[in-house]
């Protein structure tokens, strides 16, 4: 039997860490003749220590909590490939959590950081303990990519339960034990993590795969306000995630209930745990059609040959509309079909982020991804000299990926604002805001080389 891997982060989209005409997309023509533009690693100098982002401050969830119950079943008793989970799993009793020998030191901190917040907002009794001192329930390892996707080829990371090790779960591959729709409860769980990313691509992965090591298996595109969510564009956990497992571990419920058992208890706890919601019932969601995931999936997935991603994007669209969805999966297409329109049909793409801004902008939850869009928005403007516009969508990007914790974000945003200043004379001002887009940039991107390579394709977008 084939290992059930329930929840694994898809190697990063490029549609979110890269900026216009570059990446993923073909070039513009010219962009890489821009030899004088361009910005070599040793050119950098001395480089500003790295930025990192103080207290959270997750949006609280605006759904009611009947709509809440409605989300929380569906995550929890189905996996993404859409096989049903006949019961409740979880750890019963206080979780320990420890990290492989070798893990960069940001991966450390980063972790301490989470565990805080799942002890604050999720009340979940959950700890780090040093590697070998007991044998832990999540056991974080990380390894070099290429290892990884040799075994798991699209995920950038992902979680298994029944094993604490990369040669136990090697192994193990083919065993029953780390089907999670055969578990009665949690004891043993590893995530595999690589180490030779950036510090932002690897908290992202703690974030994302602790949690579903704790909690639900299942990623819902309607859900534009999670971490469980293969759009990615939330990184780190927000107060929607914190109240599910909040919700996943309270006194009320307990591992082998039944999904029936579960819709009963949620009710009283949701309740209890989060009394300030929302009144009102939960609205019926449209189901995910199969061929607007494969759609999305080919458009942004890795290895599609450049010619089907567009097409794809635009299929996406299609079928979108003709489901009904009016929600973030619609905007989720339109956001696409822009991204990989950009060097073929400005016009469309153009027309494409808009569409998608007005409908992500109709919705508190909305923000991070009205961010993305205006970063593209502002570097087209960038790029056709309309450097007050630029440095508008900027000023209006920035709080939202501040908030969201998107230094790969918020380094490009400043990085663009940089060049629209230097365009308008404003010199000394550009240099500082530049500097400031270094420090963000080694969190968000990592080495010197990617974060020149970063400067390099903003500087070659201004006239």
């Amino acid at each position: 039997m084939t290992i059930s891997l329930p929840t694994h982060r898809i190697a990063p989209l490029c549609a979110f860490l890269l900026v216009l005409l570059a990446g993923c997309m073909p070039a513009a023509p010219g962009l890489h003749d821009v030899a004088n533009r361009s910005v070599a690693p040793e050119a950098l100098g001395v480089m500003p220590p790295m930025r990192q982002f103080g207290s959270p401050r997750p949006l609280p969830s605006g759904r009611s909590n009947a709509q809440t119950a409605q989300d929380f079943l569906e995550l929890s008793f189905m996996m993404e490939s859409g096989r049903p989970i006949p019961r409740l799993t979880r750890f019963e009793g206080p979780v320990s959590v420890t990290i492989t020998p070798g893990a960069p030191a940001s991966a450390l901190s980063d972790l301490d950081r989470l565990i805080a917040r799942l002890r604050q907002e999720a009340r979940i009794d959950i700890r780090r303990t040093a590697y070998g001192e007991v044998p832990a329930n999540i056991t974080i390892e990380t390894l070099p990519r290429v290892q990884m996707q040799r075994v798991v080829p699209q995920a950038a990371c992902f979680v298994v339960p029944g094993v604490s090790s990369w040669s136990e779960f090697r192994r193990n591959r083919n065993s029953r034990i780390m089907d999670w729709t055969r578990l009665e409860t949690r004891t043993q769980v590893a995530v595999f993590i690589p180490n030779d990313v950036a510090p932002q691509e690897i908290r992202d992965c703690l974030h994302e795969e602790v949690a579903q090591a704790l909690g639900p298996l299942n990623d819902l595109y309607r859900l534009a306000d999670s971490v469980f969510n293969d759009d990615n564009f939330n990184a780190v956990l927000t107060g929607f995630d914190m109240l599910i497992l909040r919700a996943y571990y309270d006194d009320a419920l307990r591992s082998g209930m039944t999904r029936n058992e579960v819709a009963a208890a949620l009710p009283a706890i949701l309740a209890r745990i989060n009394p300030s919601a929302p009144q009102g019932g939960a609205a019926q969601a449209t189901e995910t059609p199969r061929a607007w995931i494969t759609a999305i999936e080919t458009a942004l997935g890795p290895g599609t040959p450049e010619a089907r991603r567009s097409p794809a994007a635009a299929q996406a669209v299609e079928i979108a509309r003709q489901a009904g969805l009016t929600d973030a999966r619609l905007a989720f297409s339109y956001f696409a079909l822009g991204r990989l329109s950009l060097a073929e049909n400005p016009e469309q793409a153009a027309k494409a982020f808009l569409t998608a801004r007005d409908i992500y902008g109709s919705t508190a939850s909305g923000r991070i991804h009205t961010a993305h869009i205006d970063m593209q928005l502002a570097a087209f403007a960038l790029s056709t000299g309309r450097f007050d516009d630029a440095l508008r969508l900027t000023a209006a990007a920035t709080p939202a990926a501040m908030q969201a914790e998107n230094a790969a974000l918020l380094s490009t945003l400043l990085m663009i604002r940089a060049e629209a200043l230097d365009a308008l004379g404003r010199s000394s001002e550009a240099q500082q805001v530049r500097l400031d887009s270094l420090g963000w940039g080694r969190y968000g991107f990592g080495s010197h080389r990617d974060v020149g390579a970063r400067l390099t394709e903003i500087a070659a977008l201004t006239p």
